[in-house]
């Protein structure tokens, strides 16, 4: 085989796997769909009435179910290009990881009120949390999915006052206070993380409004009388 043949030939390879990427990523993205709509779900419950909120564990449940089907794509995914090339074809698939990652970490919010950890998100997804090991869960990328769970409970403590419940605003304002302690803790260079972290300020404000709100009202005094009750 001559060198122009063998060029053709590695770019012929190059443009099946990346095909084979975005073919895969169709399906893949099905799956998605099914626990971003779980997760609307939930959003749409906590907007109504308090009574919506007893339903969320429930919600939970039915979308760890769907992270199963997500789970089955990706390692379907991960035999599409060679191991090593992992960040070769890394654009086509983060923002669809970050997005899963924060649909994670919001399910794992709601269920305990912690914070998930990178490697507890890379076994949700059932993908690696080293590098050294193959498909994974790039830092970055779940850096990024964190801050859109701010974003994301930074609403739901506006929701939760609709729905009659004023102590959950008061523990979302401690979770999100110790998340950007967290994150100035990191030397983050300038790029769309960082641009990303900036945003945080900004819920970290929206949260502080809704807590002021509820003091001036006196409700933060009924909110820690129930503190004790359930969440």
């Amino acid at each position: 085989m001559t060198q122009g043949e063998q060029s053709v030939s590695l770019v012929n390879r190059s443009i099946s796997l990346t095909r084979c990427s975005f073919v895969h990523l169709q399906s893949w993205l099905v799956a998605i769909s099914l626990v971003t709509l779980v997760s609307t779900v939930v959003l749409e419950l906590e907007a109504r009435d308090f009574s919506g909120l007893q339903e969320v564990p429930k919600k939970c449940q039915k979308a760890r179910e769907h992270f199963g089907t997500v789970r089955t794509q990706l390692e379907s995914l991960k035999t599409k290009f060679p191991a090593d090339q992992y960040y070769r074809f890394h654009e086509h698939w983060r923002f669809v990881l970050q997005r899963l990652v924060f649909l994670a970490a919001f399910v794992v919010y709601l269920e305990s009120e912690t914070l998930v950890t990178r490697e507890a998100v890379a076994e949700i997804l059932g993908i690696e949390a080293d590098r050294e090991r193959g498909f994974h869960l790039d830092i970055e990328d779940y850096l990024s999915g964190v801050l859109t769970l701010a974003s994301e409970l930074a609403r739901l403590a506006v929701n939760s006052v609709t729905a009659g419940d004023y102590s959950r605003p008061l523990r979302i304002s401690t979770f999100i206070n110790e998340l950007d302690s967290g994150f100035r803790l990191l030397n983050l260079k300038n790029d769309s993380l960082r641009k990303r972290y900036d945003g945080l300020k900004y819920d970290v404000k929206k949260i502080e409004e809704v807590v002021y709100d509820l003091s001036i009202r006196g409700l933060n005094k009924e909110a820690t009388v129930g503190a004790g009750g359930e969440k």
